[in-house]
């Protein structure tokens, strides 16, 4: 049930598939309010302006006006707006433009519906919060996310690290027990295991996580 305390929340990236599955995730999620969308830059200018939400969420890579520039924008004329990138990019350089710009946190798309909303929430509260997925901005730029990659790496086995090598090459399971020598059970639970450790729910996502943490070739 939406209140008046509701979080009202804007999405604007290019993809449909992305935006159709935010929207009817963040519809579901309690204390949130979903108030509309937009698939370019300057879309993203005139609604926002028009809507006046919350907090925007803003895809880094948009046709027309990017990501930054639609926030480099947006903060001159709403400096309490919480404005916060969506990207594929886990890249020193577009983290650093976001702040410049006036960012108020820097999100990795592989993140959770449930991490997103927690991300959102301590943002608008201005609560700080660790996520291996969130360079929080608004706190200064320090990496917290290479510190928790750090962390969750660490707790990777070898044998998890070989399964997950040859889950990147798109082998299956069958395929990966005859190459290591061991049952398609174990693969099964050495893959369950890095789906835990990753916080995916795939093979694609397992695989863009490990290759955006160097984990694989």
């Amino acid at each position: 049930m939406k209140t008046k305390e509701s979080i009202r929340v804007f999405l604007a990236d290019d993809h449909p598939l992305l935006r159709t599955g935010l929207r009817l995730s963040l519809n579901h999620k309690e204390d949130i309010e979903f108030i509309g969308e937009a698939e370019d830059g300057y879309s993203a200018v005139e609604k926002i302006q028009e809507y006046q939400p919350d907090v925007s969420l803003i895809d880094v890579d948009m046709p027309r006006l990017s990501g930054i520039g639609v926030i480099r924008i947006l903060r001159k004329s709403f400096p309490q707006m919480k404005l916060i990138v969506l990207s594929t990019y886990n890249d020193e350089n577009y983290i650093q433009k976001a702040m410049e710009a006036g960012a108020d946190g820097y999100v990795l798309k592989c993140v959770g519906i449930n991490e997103l909303v927690k991300i959102v929430k301590s943002i608008w509260f201005e609560k700080p919060v660790i996520s291996p997925f969130l360079v929080n901005l608004a706190f200064g730029y320090t990496n917290i996310d290479q510190e928790e990659q750090k962390k969750l790496h660490a707790h990777l086995t070898q044998r998890e690290k070989e399964v997950l090598q040859l889950i990147a090459e798109g082998k299956g399971n069958k395929e990966i027990a005859d190459m290591l020598c061991i049952s398609t059970e174990t693969v099964k639970s050495h893959v369950k295991n890095i789906f835990k450790k990753f916080r995916v729910k795939n093979r694609v996502e397992a695989t863009a996580e490990a290759r955006k943490r160097r984990l694989v070739s």
